[in-house]
């Protein structure tokens, strides 16, 4: 198992791509708020590469010859965090082999950061992200929609209680990331009580603003 210390994500200290070649987009918003359907347009539409931070370390704690798993599943077991040099290690290995496999150079990175020193971590070593899609949506509004999903999504956590504490969690700590990007002028905050239709369609305006375009556009003769 590899000391934490020596992962490239905790040893250094200047960002491994410039964010001039590499573009990755953070996307936050409460349990709830509609992101995992707002990425797969956005994937669609624009060739992103999306990356979800719990989908990878479930992935990897699974996968033969992990370097990782047996540390994440001991880490899962005693409810404890895994290690944000863990997390954004495999965030920058599925980021590579995503350039690699396709050439892809765009990424939405789902539900990352969720606390600030992840941010500042990942932004440290990784690449500075663009900018952070933050989908806005009122506690009531998210919770109709989680019990609605779990009368048929069969998740544990689709349950009152674990809402709660879910909605708990986003707001003590991923919140104040948000705040702190938006201090700097790097949020696009999307309203999202609406429908997803009409959710996409803002999604597309506001992000048309900082160059972002659908790939069809881009082959498109001058």
């Amino acid at each position: 198992m590899p000391a934490i210390e020596n992962l490239g994500a905790a040893s250094r200290t200047s960002p491994i791509f410039s964010p001039e070649e590499v573009t990755v987009i953070f996307v936050l918003g409460g349990p709830g708020a509609g992101k995992g359907t707002q990425c797969s347009n956005l994937v669609t539409d624009y060739g992103f590469e999306h990356l979800s931070a719990g989908d990878l370390l479930r992935e990897e704690q699974n996968r033969p010859g992990s370097e990782f798993g047996e540390m994440i599943k001991t880490y899962i077991k005693e409810g404890t965090i895994v290690p944000m040099e863990v997390t954004i290690q495999l965030l920058e290995n599925a980021m590579k082999a995503a350039m690699e496999k396709d050439g892809r150079k765009m990424f939405l990175i789902d539900g990352f950061p969720r606390k600030l020193d992840q941010a500042h971590a990942f932004e440290r070593s990784v690449v500075p992200s663009k900018f952070t899609l933050f989908f806005d949506c009122p506690e009531d509004i998210m919770e109709k929609r989680l019990l609605n999903r779990g009368k048929t999504s069969g998740r544990a956590d689709d349950n009152i209680e674990s809402i709660k504490k879910r909605f708990r969690t986003f707001v003590e700590t991923s919140m104040p990331v948000v705040k702190e990007f938006e201090s700097q002028g790097r949020v696009v905050k999307v309203d999202a009580t609406r429908s997803p239709e009409e959710v996409y369609q803002d999604v597309k305006e506001k992000i048309k603003a900082w160059g972002v375009e659908p790939i069809n556009l881009k082959f498109v003769p001058a």
